[in-house]
């Protein structure tokens, strides 16, 4: 017989609070943590806009001495896990290898990247720091995660571009389904917004480059030319059901479903047509259990603001669920408020899915003004909407074709 997961605590370090308490008000609030570029001097760049972390203070996690040997993203990593961690009391409850640690990020260390390879070509091969490798490396926020509490069970970094979060959510969520595991810290962590990641995404022409923060990122709006990026970390501790209610703890819900595909379409486009999309859709609610009122659902979107991915999701979202249905649920993008948090962006998703079925609040799509006629569904337009949400569905789409969604209900 399968485990029931549900969640026991919750950490986020993001452009609109670094904690869950603010983040969640944030969203409420329909607050945008988009602006200008402090990072660096934007003067050569077509992108100036993105939506930092502000004030974050990472001696409250770690020790100094760690701070010169870790990236950013491991970090806002460690903050987030230990929120989520201490939050759930689990540890000591269950033996060392019977908790895990699944944290990804969709592309890592990019700052000790840039900083060491400007170190090599000015100073030379000697002056590179012996720290450069593991405090880069992409698994490296899940090691330290697991060093810092002791978790001796699988630690899987997962990479799967802007689906980074959702995938380590769902491995994680198999992982005590199955039996493997009865714990796992799961999540992801992004920090990208430097120069040359600005750039590259800049060139692609996937960043928005509108200088009004207000418009700069206006998911399925006529207007929307493209995302703004964001940064920071979520964290979830993912529990076995029964193994939560015994040593009473606090539970914010349970995750229920699972669904994941691949475009095998482009490396960076999305299937025109959102096949792949919806068939993830589709698998997550199966498993769930289905929907008997779909004025109850909530769909977190993807929702980048870029003409392509909201149109496409759009499409996934009728296929799925039929056309009926789709124009009956509520759907917003929390990006319109945190930018695209990349590997992040699932996990602190998941978060906002999380309490908004917990608390009844549906997050909203904050610049919304014109309407588009290919993406003509109920996206809780500016302001949060109280609501009875039955089930929570978080979507994330990353390059190279990756989909997965996650379902959330109520325990």
């Amino acid at each position: 017989m399968a485990n029931r997961v549900v969640i026991t605590g919750l950490g986020c370090v993001t452009p609109i609070g670094n904690d869950v308490e603010s983040f969640w008000n944030s969203l409420k609030a329909g607050r945008c943590g988009i602006g200008p570029i402090t990072h660096f001097d934007t003067a050569d760049h077509k992108a100036k806009v993105a939506a930092e972390v502000k004030d974050f203070d990472p001696l409250q996690y770690m020790e100094k001495s760690d701070l010169r040997k870790f990236d950013v993203f491991c970090q806002y990593a460690m903050a987030a896990a230990t929120q989520a961690v201490e939050e759930s009391g689990i540890k000591g409850t269950l033996p060392p290898e019977r908790i895990g640690t699944y944290f990804g990020s969709g592309i890592g260390g990019m700052h000790t990247f840039a900083e060491e390879q400007k170190t090599l070509m000015e100073k030379g091969p000697r002056r590179v720091s012996p720290f450069f490798v593991p405090g880069m490396i992409i698994n490296m926020a899940g090691g330290l995660i697991a060093i810092k509490y002791n978790f001796q069970g699988a630690s899987i970094p997962i990479v799967t571009a802007c689906a980074t979060g959702n995938n380590a959510i769902g491995e994680a969520y198999r992982a005590i389904k199955h039996g493997y595991l009865d714990a796992v810290l799961t999540g992801g962590a992004e920090a990208a917004i430097i120069p040359i990641g600005v750039a590259g995404f800049s060139n692609m022409k996937a960043l928005s480059t509108q200088e009004d923060p207000s418009i700069a990122c206006t998911p399925f709006d006529a207007r929307r030319s493209g995302f703004v990026m964001g940064e920071g970390a979520g964290a979830l501790l993912l529990e076995e059901y029964e193994h939560a209610v015994a040593r009473g703890a606090k539970i914010y819900g349970e995750l229920c479903g699972y669904g994941v595909t691949c475009d095998a379409y482009h490396i960076t486009a999305p299937q025109p047509d959102g096949l792949g999309g919806a068939a993830a859709l589709k698998m997550a609610l199966e498993e769930a259990g289905g929907c008997e009122d779909y004025s109850k659902l909530y769909i977190n979107a993807h929702g980048t603001s870029t003409p392509l991915n909201d149109a496409c999701e759009t499409k996934a979202i009728k296929t799925a669920l039929g056309e009926e249905a789709a124009r009956q649920c509520m759907v917003s993008s929390t990006k319109s408020m945190t930018g695209h948090m990349l590997g992040a962006a699932g996990a602190v998703e998941a978060i906002a899915c999380v309490l908004a079925v917990k608390e009844g609040i549906v997050p909203p799509t904050i610049g919304y003004e014109q309407p588009d006629p290919e993406c003509d569904l109920d996206y809780v337009p500016n302001q949060a909407r109280e609501a009875q949400v039955d089930l929570a569905l978080s979507a994330s789409l990353g390059f190279g074709g990756h989909n997965a969604y996650l379902a959330f209900r109520r325990v």
